[in-house]
């Protein structure tokens, strides 16, 4: 049973308590939040603790390892403070906003060996991992290009995005890794992208985007394609798609169940995705965590890393460069 401390109480951080709760090989042992109201609703009337800061909980041999799902800003920060104090760490992306603080935090956590997990929680997804374990397999013969897309039901608000660091970072940083995660040891070397507020127009005045589409190159040649848009009228759209030189390979879109109905108005209707990511993805979350469980207690577990993390936000800076620019950029970690 491992002790669990959970800091940042938000819409991701109740998720996260309820997932380590249903698990039967953890337990909450302390949750904490800036804002005490939003802790004590995660704590309810169980037997989780409240703890007074984050540095109580890295000071509590009792504890045995940490989730951080607090706001971007103190990602870097808890993680070489759970590394300093010896307590593996399962961190929400991204790892900051800022790619030399993220440098910085990987030097801070250098020669140690305590275990950093990035939230990465779409290569859990069951679907996903099915296609890039038949793309390891070779059952597509080589992989010649990969196309994700990414959609959400409806744009955030705006104080959202006013903190999220630009929809590039925040949404597609979900994208860039899951194209990682299928290429394997295949890195993109170059990207190019384009991005625009088509939705919503005003997002100018924020310099910001709400649709992108990104196209990188890996060494061997590669094509990969990324696109994403803030509001998908028809659903919360996650799918990906790999063509390669003796078939293809499609991880679709999930309704609540798989029902098709066929009639006079309407041919393979089906019910709608589901609503966001937390339903969508709510497995992954849960494989996500019985992947930290094993890694933490020794027993082995592929997981994203620090690097994974670091690598992601790499592409995300040179497509931003690339938006700048309106050239392709080579990606620099």
């Amino acid at each position: 049973m491992l002790n669990i401390a959970l800091i940042g109480c938000g819409r991701i951080g109740r998720m996260h308590a309820e997932i380590v709760r249903a698990y039967p090989r953890s337990r909450l042992a302390c949750v904490h939040d800036v804002h005490a109201a939003a802790a004590e609703a995660v704590r309810g009337d169980s037997d989780t603790a409240l703890a007074e800061s984050p540095e109580a909980i890295f000071a509590d041999p009792a504890i045995d390892a940490v989730i951080v799902a607090s706001v971007t800003a103190t990602h870097a920060d808890y993680i070489e403070a759970a590394v300093a104090a010896g307590k593996p760490v399962l961190c929400e992306k991204p790892i900051d906003l800022d790619f030399a603080r993220v440098k910085a935090c990987e030097a801070a956590i250098a020669g140690t060996d305590v275990p950093v997990q990035i939230g990465f929680n779409r290569r859990f997804d069951p679907g996903h991992r099915a296609l890039r374990d038949a793309l390891a397999a070779g059952e597509i013969g080589k992989l010649v290009q990969l196309i994700v897309t990414s959609r959400d039901p409806s744009p955030p608000g705006r104080d959202y995005l006013l903190g999220a660091g630009g929809m590039i970072r925040d949404m597609t940083i979900h994208d860039f890794d899951l194209a990682r995660f299928m290429l394997g040891e295949d890195e993109p070397v170059e990207v190019w992208a384009t991005g625009a507020p088509l939705i919503d127009p005003d997002l100018r005045k924020i310099d910001e985007v709400d649709c992108a589409m990104i196209v990188m190159r890996t060494a061997p040649g590669r094509q990969v394609m990324l696109n994403n848009a803030r509001q998908a009228p028809y659903g919360y759209d996650q799918r990906v798609e790999a063509m390669g030189s003796a078939g293809m390979l499609q991880s679709a879109n999930r309704t609540e169940h798989g029902l098709l109905r066929f009639g006079a108005t309407a041919t393979a209707a089906q019910t709608p995705y589901l609503n966001f990511f937390i339903e969508r993805y709510r497995e992954a979350f849960a494989l996500q965590l019985e992947a930290f469980v094993d890694l933490v207690t020794g027993q082995g577990a592929e997981v994203p890393v620090f690097d994974d993390g670091l690598r992601a936000l790499a592409l995300a800076e040179a497509a931003y460069r690339a938006l700048a620019s309106g050239r392709s950029e080579p990606v620099t970690v």
